[in-house]
């Protein structure tokens, strides 16, 4: 039984997956459910530029998150929505560790095991670094 889940949402297809897996268990076991997304920082810019892509991708991010509230308050589950700043494995964790979560939900994004090998992928750094359970749907 959960007490609390943290799901990873970026708008992919799987991304939604993880979410409706996620909101399913936490009206299961009554949970609260921690919706994240995450802004990724320019690689690249000067700090002025850098402010306004980080300052629109976040209304984009939370225009992202505005469709899962309805779902989410409709199965009666409380619900906390956030947008933010940094790598996605590294802040889901981070979120994680801070919620004290007893689960974390990713979405795969269903590459091929040979781009997976060489790029890595968001769902595999949380697996391979988080101490929390976590599961990735596909």
């Amino acid at each position: 039984m959960y007490r609390k889940i943290l799901v990873g949402y970026d708008g992919s297809e799987p991304g939604r997956k993880a979410f409706d897996n996620a909101l399913a268990l936490a009206a299961r076991d009554k949970a609260e459910l921690y919706v994240l997304t995450v802004v990724r920082p320019p690689v690249i810019g000067d700090d002025v530029e850098s402010e306004a892509v980080i300052e629109n991708s976040r209304d984009y991010h939370a225009k992202l998150l505005a469709p899962l509230k309805h779902p989410a308050s409709a199965k009666g589950v409380k619900s906390h929505f956030e947008v933010v700043v940094g790598h996605p494995a590294e802040q889901i964790i981070y979120h994680a560790d801070r919620h004290k979560v007893d689960l974390i939900v990713v979405g795969d994004r269903g590459r091929s095991k040979f781009t997976r090998l060489l790029l890595g992928s968001v769902s595999k750094q949380v697996v391979q670094y988080s101490d929390h359970a976590v599961l990735v749907v596909r």
